[in-house]
């Protein structure tokens, strides 16, 4: 429940022109949260000037006073580092530390959800992941050998990617030490689990950017997300239900390569109206 303490509140009204479900009043110069249409987006909480507004509902101290020093990004610079990210492949023989796979997840935490659902949940895989990636090489593999018994003018496009999931399968089995064309050998996986595919895509794009600020490397792999996807092997052994939707994973280690600048991309398709 969102609560005001009518000590501090000096009836300025900023929360209550903030709510965008109009769940706020203000009686007799103090505001009053009515927790009727309130889902908890914790604005009311943000833009009091003088700290009036709480919750019961979530942990008060990770709230954070704004301050220049520490909240502003430079423009310029964060647009540098998106324009410099790469889906990294090539990482090296090094643990991840728990620490830093904690502070990526929250950078998912803390992004935005549509009517702050926060439906958005994650598995770390480390110890498993040699596991994992066997189960998800074989799902791949008969996937492929199916594909290609049963090609159709719509899924010839895909025989190429039928033919490598079963190439695969098969180097792994003859060294399941040697090439890893699935997790290229790095030692964590993080999987971000929502039924609202835009809430977890937008969670992931964050925690792409903590990732490469921790001097780590990712990229989104499809080919787990596809071995995964209906699969009840797989899922039991995520400790997921059948009907949840693995929407993104990223594969996270320290890179093994080392980029000098960034690339060139397409010009953006702008309509202006």
């Amino acid at each position: 429940m969102m609560k005001v303490n009518k000590d501090l509140c000096i009836g300025c009204s900023l929360c209550v022109k903030d709510c965008i479900v109009r769940d706020i009043e203000l009686i007799d110069g103090k505001a009053k949260i009515n927790n009727v249409a309130c889902f908890k987006c914790g604005h009311c909480i943000a833009i009091c000037p003088k700290n009036a507004v709480s919750t019961d509902d979530y942990d008060m101290d990770e709230v954070k006073n704004y301050n220049s020093d520490d909240f502003s990004i430079d423009p310029d610079n964060l647009l540098n580092f998106i324009k410099f990210r790469r889906s990294v492949r090539h990482f090296k023989k090094q643990d991840v530390e728990v620490e830093k796979l904690t502070k990526i997840i929250e950078a998912g935490r803390f992004t935005q959800t549509a009517t702050n659902s926060q439906d958005v949940s994650y598995v770390v895989v480390k110890d498993n992941v040699e596991e994992l990636k066997e189960m998800s090489l074989e799902r791949l593999s008969n996937m492929g050998k199916y594909m290609l018994d049963n090609l159709t003018p719509e899924t010839m496009k895909y025989k190429r990617y039928a033919q490598m999931w079963v190439r695969m399968y098969e180097e792994f089995k003859s060294n399941p030490t040697g090439r890893d064309n699935l997790f290229f050998n790095a030692p964590a996986v993080i999987l971000v689990v929502s039924d609202n595919p835009i809430n977890a895509s937008l969670a992931s794009s964050n925690m792409e950017l903590m990732t490469n600020a921790l001097g780590l490397g990712t990229f989104f792999s499809g080919f787990f997300t596809k071995a995964a996807e209906g699969n009840k092997k797989i899922m039991e052994f995520l400790g997921l239900e059948e009907n949840q939707k693995i929407v993104t994973c990223m594969v996270v280690g320290y890179p093994s390569v080392k980029y000098q600048r960034t690339t060139p991309r397409k010009d953006a398709q702008i309509s202006w109206k």
